[in-house]
């Protein structure tokens, strides 16, 4: 292939000559080597996941652990170890979080090498893939279609070379590269091939990069992550001022033993504290992550999994999604040629590209015999323009050039081959038209005038698993949308077999207006035809009408509307652009995979909605009990070992549970709303049944032990109605359901009749009277409980 110098007006369809000197060599090893001693590498920092040192930095300087551990140290000299266990508690779900956070860490690590982009260098004449963190400075690196541009550079070498710059510059039109042109990083080839310097490595090739990272990783919005923050930005507000009034009623106030007083108060600030709750996210993000891994699913971005489980549209391109990649030529219809000389022609154009598609990689297994024909000049394939061209000298002297691509884009409206590839579209077959051309490649109107020869008839593979998957969406109400480049008609025949049905539509008819294009997406199925730009516009059209969009594919063409997706999903065999943008990668290839990642994304959503409504029912009666204190002037009814047994029992330990089993849930919008919902009323609730078990106690009991007694009835309470709480929040029922909650109220009983744990958490109840009036105002709070979480969601409908 030719070096060339002219040029420089950016036309998509510009052909470049056929080289007849050779190539640069590139590096040798001693130059490499250099360069690897002198630190000029490609150390740029990898993507996929925190290193170790933020991961324990994030899990272990919180503002909650800050507030945790001042109040254990101080708990450790003025109160019995049973009194500090809270602290104990801390250090064990930080650990917890840690691990779990590294073994996702190690497993995005080992997936991301396997699905890591492998650039194409030559050095001493030879190319080989080497690791994107080996290159060095002046390494010389081959691009084609599909390939991403790695590092910053200078083109060396140019075959029909345009590259799209969008994502950097916003530039819609692909970029035709010369020989000296400048190449950046963050780009990607969308038709053509070449070679190119490498001019910057590294941390300051990686500089360069920020304003890509800015554009092209928009990270995915956790509605979880920013509900669960705006949650504890409130309890923040809250405990300040409950706990300043709690300090000044126990410890000034109230003149009880000054370690008690301090015991009684830190007893009613650590229950505010929701300290499990960003926990339990972190670990069913990093669990679902594991999970997926099992099934070779890379997530390049943690929330990506819960935006999945959001979407209500999906746009799937055709080929590599619904179909694999492979495609086989059925046969060739010549249209009044001979068809020997047809097969010759094919050949030809199968030997003129180095890196050809998948349409063409099937016409040269069929013919893979040039005979002799010598390339003279090339178009290479672009998705835009839909098809390819060369020319030839033949074996005979005589030259000729030829085009190859889509019949409706090469023909003319009213052509007799049209209406017999309408017919083989029907059937689900993909044809190409191969036409003689009249003008030279270089002219913009070559395909005017050229006669059509021969139909070249492909058959596409469908993946066996498409179907299934595709009734697995339409269960769920998520609307599958298929996007393709190719005729709408073979489109919609694919779709048909796997039982998509619905409206066809050719995008060339399609509005440019964003809200009439929305209307007719809307009412479409299958759109064929669709440019690469028009995808992007149609992500964006769906995205305005309300929509949350995931977006399918494998090619270039398919990167730009992969970026604007809500979620990218890219094939691990598709290109180095697509992996680089989305958030998913399949790299099973497997479509199938997709349903596994909504029920995790689903798992997640539903199960922190259940644990977090669990934790701020705490919060919120642990608020309320602290402001009745100062209101009654009374001592706070709790030591720390009380509430951190019933912490334990009604909310750590299910929480874990209940925060990582199954849930098929369909995803929620407003989840702040949604659990400020339940847990506003069933804290308030737990709250005053507690405070008035607490009351008639202290008129119930008289003597030196009263208070002991007073404390064990109010306990009682707020433990049957905080059990009362996770039945509720732990329906529908199951067996381990059922066997959890139950196992949770044995072991309460267990501390009631174990005379050693009696003395351990302060809890014995005296007498009769006291003890059934606690539980028959519980029974009356959990009957309250009912009442009003049913009005709730008869109300109000999120």
């Amino acid at each position: 292939m030719t070096h060339i110098d002219a040029g420089a007006e950016l036309d998509p369809v510009h052909p470049v000559p056929i080289p007849a000197s050779g190539r640069a060599r590139g590096l040798t090893a001693a130059e490499v080597a250099q360069r690897v001693a002198r630190g000029e590498v490609n150390d740029v920092p990898v993507r996929s996941s925190r290193s170790v040192r933020e991961i324990v930095r994030a899990n272990v300087f919180t503002r909650f652990n800050a507030i945790i551990g001042v109040l254990w140290l101080i708990m450790l000299f003025v109160a019995p170890f049973q009194d500090s266990l809270f602290g104990y508690v801390i250090i064990a779900n930080t650990g917890i979080g840690i691990f779990q956070e590294w073994r996702a860490k190690k497993t995005l690590d080992s997936l991301a090498v396997i699905g890591e982009a492998k650039p194409t260098v030559r050095r001493d004449g030879v190319a080989a893939e080497v690791s994107t963190s080996e290159i060095v400075l002046g390494d010389l690196i081959e691009i084609g279609p599909g390939d991403k541009i790695v590092v910053d550079g200078a083109c060396v070498e140019a075959d029909g070379l345009e590259i799209d710059e969008s994502l950097l510059t916003g530039e819609a039109d692909p970029v035709v590269k010369q020989p000296g042109d400048e190449v950046m990083s963050g780009s990607f080839v969308v038709a053509g091939g070449g070679a190119f310097t490498a001019t910057k490595v590294g941390r300051e090739a990686y500089a360069v990069q920020l304003a890509e990272e800015a554009s092209r990783f928009t990270l995915v919005h956790s509605e979880l992550r920013t509900g669960i923050s705006t949650i504890l930005k409130y309890v923040t507000w809250m405990m300040i001022p409950s706990a300043i009034g709690l300090v000044i009623t126990q410890l000034v106030v109230k003149e009880n033993d000054f370690k008690d007083s301090v015991a009684r108060t830190v007893g009613g600030i650590v229950p505010m504290v929701p300290e499990g709750l960003v926990l339990l996210t972190s670990v069913a993000f990093a669990i679902g992550v594991i999970r997926l891994a099992r099934k070779q699913c890379l997530v390049q971005e943690l929330p990506a999994i819960e935006g999945l489980a959001r979407v209500d549209t999906v746009c799937l391109d055709k080929t590599g999604t619904l179909t694999e990649g492979g495609m086989d030529v059925t046969e060739v219809r010549p249209l009044g040629g001979d068809e020997s000389y047809v097969r010759k022609v094919l050949g030809a154009l199968g030997e003129s590209d180095p890196r050809p598609n998948a349409s063409l990689q099937a016409i040269i297994d069929a013919y893979p015999d040039g005979e002799g024909w010598r390339c003279t000049e090339s178009l290479p394939f672009s998705s835009a323009r839909k098809y390819s061209g060369a020319s030839f000298s033949e074996g005979n002297g005589e030259s000729s050039t030829w085009l190859l691509g889509a019949p409706d884009v090469l023909l003319a409206d009213g052509d007799p081959a049209l209406a017999e590839t309408e017919r083989l579209n029907e059937a689900g077959l993909r044809v190409l038209l191969l036409s003689r051309a009249t003008k030279d490649l270089d002219d913009p109107g070559v395909k005017e005038g050229a006669k059509p020869t021969a139909l070249v008839v492909l058959e596409q593979r469908l993946r066996p698993d498409a179907a299934d998957t595709l009734r697995y969406f339409e269960e769920q109400d998520v609307r599958a949308k298929v996007i393709s480049g190719d005729n709408a008609v073979s489109v919609g025949a694919v779709a048909g077999k796997l039982g998509l049905s619905g409206t066809v539509v050719d995008a060339r008819q399609l509005p440019a207006e964003q809200a009439e294009m929305a209307k007719s997406l809307d009412e479409g199925t299958v759109f064929g035809r669709v440019t690469p730009q028009q995808k992007r516009d149609m992500v964006g059209a769906l995205q305005s009408n309300g929509h949350t969009v995931a977006m399918t594919g494998d090619g270039v063409n398919d990167v730009l509307a992969l970026k604007d997706a809500d979620i990218g999903v890219s094939m691990g065999s598709g290109s180095e652009a697509t992996r680089a943008v989305a958030q998913i990668v399949l790299l099973n290839n497997s479509f199938a995979t997709l349903p596994s990642v909504v029920a995790e994304g689903r798992r997640v959503i539903g199960n922190i909605t259940r644990v977090a409504t669990l934790f701020l029912v705490k919060t919120v009666y642990s608020v309320l009990l602290a402001i009745l204190v100062v209101c009654w002037q009374v001592e706070y009814p709790f030591l720390p070992r009380h509430l951190t047994l019933l912490s334990t029992l009604t909310i750590g330990v299910p929480a874990f549970f209940l925060a990582l089993a199954p849930n098929t849930e369909r995803a929620r919008p407003h989840f702040v709303r949604r659990v400020m919902r339940y847990s506003i009323p069933g804290g308030v609730i737990a709250a005053v049944a507690t405070f008035v078990t607490y009351l008639i106690a202290r008129h119930h009991y008289t003597g030196t032990d009263a208070l002991g007694a007073e404390t064990s009835a109010a306990t009682l309470t707020l433990f049957l109605v905080s059990m009362w709480v996770l039945a509720i929040i732990a329906r529908p029922y199951t067996w381990w359901r059922i066997a959890l909650v139950a196992t949770m109220g044995a072991g309460f009983l267990l501390v009631l009749v174990v005379p050693w744990l009696q003395d351990f958490f302060a809890l014995k109840l005296v007498g009769v009277t006291m003890p059934w009036l606690a539980v028959g105002i519980a029974a009356v709070a959990a009957a309250a409980l009912e009442l009003v979480w049913r009005w709730v969601d008869r109300r109000f409908t999120a």
